[in-house]
This record gives C-alpha cells, sequence and structure tokens, in this order.
C-alpha cells in the first residue's frame, strides 16, 4: 500500500496489486475523508478478496460509502456483486452501462444500489469533502469518467495515462516514459478530439499527480503540464485506422 496523500484527515491510497499471470496490470485506488472511503475501480474477483481486507484494515467496510467505476470494462466492474453483497456502498457509472454491469451476475437485492451519472458528469459528497466527476468519454470508453480530488490535487485519470511494461510506480522522466504509454493511446483512445477537449477540461484543475488505472503515476505539476501537452497532439483512434477498413484476405490461423 503507496500512501499518495495524508493530511491526517483526507488520505489517498493506492492499493497493493493483486493482479498477476495473465490479467492486465490494474491500479486501484482508495480515497479516504474524515474516516469515510471510496475505492475506484475495484477490479474482478480475483483481487476482491485482497481488497475487501485492505478496506477493512484501513477504515472498515461499513464505512466505505462510494465504488467508482469509470466505466464498463471487466478489469473495473467484474466483481461489483461482491462489493454491493458485502458493503453497504453506493456504486457510480455512467449511465450508458446501467443495464450491461447486472451481466457481470449482480444480484437483484442490490442492482438498485448502481446510480448512473449523466454524460456531463457530477459532484459527490465523501466525509466532508466534493469529489469531482469528470467527462472522460471516449477515452477509451463511449461512457468515460474520471475523478478530481481537491484536497489532494490528484486527477484519477482511469485509462488515460495508462502505460504497461515499465517497472517503476513513478515516473522521473516522461520523454523515456512515453515508449510505455505510446501504442496503447493509439489503439485503446478513440479520437484526438476527444483528447484536445479534455485537456481544455482539465487546465481548469489545479492537479498535482495524474493517476492512470494502468501502469506509472505522474507526480509534479511540471510532470502532469507534460502529459497534457502530449496527448493534446496525440492522434488516436479513427484517425489512424483508414487502411484497416479492408474485406480480410487472411485465413486466421489460431
Amino acid at each position: 500500500m503507496e500512501t499518495l496523500f495524508d493530511n491526517g484527515v483526507h488520505k489517498n491510497l493506492l492499493l497493493e496489486d493483486f493482479g498477476h499471470g495473465e490479467m492486465v496490470q490494474a491500479n486501484v485506488h482508495l480515497i479516504v475523508d474524515s474516516g469515510k472511503g471510496m475505492i475506484l475501480d475495484p477490479g474482478g474477483h480475483k483481487v476482491f478478496k485482497h481488497l475487501i481486507q485492505e478496506i477493512g484494515i484501513v477504515i472498515g467496510i461499513d464505512n466505505l460509502e462510494w465504488i467508482f467505476f469509470s466505466h464498463q470494462d471487466p478489469d473495473i466492474v467484474a466483481a461489483a456483486n461482491g462489493w454491493l453483497m458485502t458493503t453497504k456502498a453506493t456504486a457510480i457509472a455512467s449511465k450508458l452501462w446501467l443495464r450491461f454491469i447486472p451481466h457481470f451476475g449482480v444480484d437483484r437485492l442490490v442492482i438498485d444500489r448502481i446510480k448512473g451519472i449523466d454524460d456531463t458528469g457530477t459532484i459527490i459528497k465523501l466525509g466532508n469533502t466534493d469529489m469531482y466527476i469528470l467527462p472522460a468519454h471516449w477515452m477509451h470508453s463511449p461512457g468515460n469518467f474520471q475523478v478530481y480530488d481537491p484536497v489532494s490535487k490528484i486527477l484519477y485519470s482511469g485509462d488515460l495515462g495508462a502505460s504497461l511494461g515499465q517497472d517503476y510506480t513513478f515516473v522521473s522522466n516522461f520523454e523515456e516514459h512515453i515508449k510505455y504509454m505510446e501504442g496503447f493511446h493509439r489503439r485503446y483512445i478513440s479520437s484526438g478530439r476527444a483528447l484536445r477537449n479534455w485537456a481544455k477540461m482539465v487546465r481548469q484543475l489545479d492537479i498535482e499527480i495524474i493517476a492512470p488505472q494502468h501502469g506509472a503515476i505522474l507526480k509534479g505539476k511540471e510532470m502532469v503540464n507534460k502529459f497534457i501537452r502530449w496527448v493534446e497532439n496525440l492522434e488516436t483512434g479513427v484517425d489512424l485506422m483508414d487502411e484497416v477498413y479492408k474485406v480480410p484476405v487472411q485465413r486466421f490461423k489460431g
């Protein structure tokens, strides 16, 4: 467990990475304010029992108030039923996914505790702090959100900023780090236009840390600004796929 921020009342924790083997590496974060907790993108069944134990140690499971699902992917929502059955928390996700998430086996007794977010985002109360749920659509999901914590000044960016293959937790050299991010962003982020809209939005915020769901964390205003400038000028997704739309000629080899 890594502490990203702690002022005695408000803390931000990067929980231990229990995902190994063939699963994509995924970060799970816990925000605590005045003893009340919010877990972000808690993942699948293999990590559930370990994470719920950590939550119990840090704040007690009855003090978990919010479960945030940035979008609908299994590395985010697959264990939704376990979290809802074990805690009293309210889960939030884009309204687009409210009828898809139940396919992961959410019990009818708890389904009403998954609440939908409008496309424009919202503000929720955690303890005594307002948490900002920011629109981040098409990065990569069409119904996608991020969390901004104004106390710690951390932006939890979901798949935006994701990196794969590096062996460090915090980025020290942004230019060297690009090679771990570039492939993912070019293929998984749908549109450069979405990135430019996002950059315009987040420049209004005071951000000290960008914490993605996969890979290394960007810490410090200089690093944050370098990342915003980088994605703002990136061609991704449909910008690069013109040559792919052809009738296949090769047979599947397995």
